[in-house]
């Protein structure tokens, strides 16, 4: 079963992490992320990201000097048809704290990520995090396994 069946209709959630693999054409995973961005782009597939992953995104071109990688980043983190960024406001971050106290070993930008897609209520997070737990309410979508039982 690929991707794009292991995510259903969605909505889905998305991590930082999702994002650099396409951009970056990361050829491990560019086969099974094209289809998926397809989708979405073409409003077929309802999907969101929360604000951090811009801060994610944007460190190691910024880092590096490259501000056209950056620009990329940005435009298609925030002007994608077919992709929503959460903020993180009052609610998220408060969803956030709730997740960290009941997971003490979850990190606060993973947090923040389930949060945001929790509040969009999502049906999957993508993410390539194995230490992620599941959660009631979002399916957590480890691409890495996803690849290797298809």
């Amino acid at each position: 079963m690929g991707l794009m069946e292991v995510v259903g209709t969605g909505p889905i959630a998305l991590d930082a992490s999702i994002f650099i693999y396409f951009l970056e054409r990361d050829p491990r995973y560019l086969s099974s992320l094209r289809p998926l961005f397809e989708a979405i782009a073409a409003g077929k597939l309802p999907a969101v990201t929360s604000g951090i992953t811009l801060l994610e995104a944007l460190v190691v071109p910024l880092r590096a000097g490259d501000v056209a990688l950056a620009d990329r980043y940005e435009a298609l983190l925030t002007r994608s048809r077919g992709l929503r960024m959460i903020d993180l406001d009052r609610d998220v971050l408060r969803g956030a704290a709730q997740l960290r106290a009941m997971r003490p070993s979850l990190r606060s930008p993973d947090a923040l990520h389930l949060s945001a897609a929790l509040r969009a209520r999502c049906s999957s997070f993508v993410t390539n995090d194995r230490g992620l737990p599941q959660l009631a309410g979002v399916r957590i979508v480890v691409l890495d396994e996803v690849i290797r039982q298809s």
